[in-house]
């Protein structure tokens, strides 16, 4: 059974009557000098894991950096609660990271968002959030390698250190974008359990565009798959 984008309001889950949406997109089109996805209106609630399918090319990255405010749409509106310094948190399908950093620095980054602009570096993180920045490297197995600068690293070891960056913020949102490349399945499964764990820790929603579809499945609660410049909500 399917779901038309204009149901996607709608979510499957019983709990969304009593839970305000974080986001809500409205007649939304998304796109650079033409519309890739079109019409959606759809509402994304705390704890929602949704994952964005569909074949490359089709407008799965335009809509996350949408959703994230890196984009305008094309037309309509977005209502999004998640505004304060630090409420999203990114992980770019290049990751985005500080190559001639180390692991450990790359983190703290996603750390001095919970600071205050006007906090300077050098008066440093303090001790409770230092604390939590060893306790996010451990928790995903980087701790050994914390003090390498990124460019060494495996692949699948700064996917680590981007998905460490994301959560130490604390955001309201996750966007993702194939987050899990270069990881085998042993490390996805690893990352995974790390992953929910942590999002339930700190409430936090994820969206994510993942083009293995096993994948996705294994940690959406609701899938939103762009067919024909449209997205089909399927109940899971």
């Amino acid at each position: 059974m399917k779901q038309q984008s204009s149901d996607l309001e709608t979510r499957s889950s019983d709990s969304a009557s009593d839970m305000e949406p974080i986001i809500q997109l409205r007649n939304l089109n998304i796109g650079y000098t033409k519309s890739l996805v079109k019409d959606i209106t759809a509402e994304i609630y705390p704890g929602d894991r949704i994952a964005i399918i569909g074949p490359s090319g089709i407008g799965k990255t335009t809509l996350l950096r949408t959703i994230a405010g890196l984009i305008a749409p094309v037309s309509g509106e977005i209502d999004n609660d998640c505004v304060g310094r630090g409420q999203i948190g990114y992980i770019p399908q290049k990751l985005g990271l500080v190559r001639h950093s180390s692991a450990r620095n790359n983190v703290m980054l996603g750390a001095r968002t919970r600071k205050s602009r006007l906090h300077l570096p050098f008066f440093g993180l303090g001790e409770v959030l230092n604390k939590e920045v060893d306790n996010i490297l451990q928790k995903l197995g980087i701790s050994e390698i914390s003090d390498e600068p990124v460019r060494i690293l495996s692949g699948g070891q700064q996917r680590r250190v981007a998905i460490a960056r994301a959560l130490i913020q604390k955001p309201k949102l996750i966007v993702a974008d194939e987050f899990l490349g270069e990881l085998d399945l042993d490390n996805i499964d690893s990352i995974i359990e790390i992953l929910e764990a942590q999002l339930s820790e700190i409430n936090a929603t994820l969206v994510m565009v993942e083009h293995q579809e096993d994948i996705a499945r294994s940690i959406a609660t609701r899938i939103w798959r762009i067919v024909d410049n449209q997205i089909i909500e399927e109940v899971i």
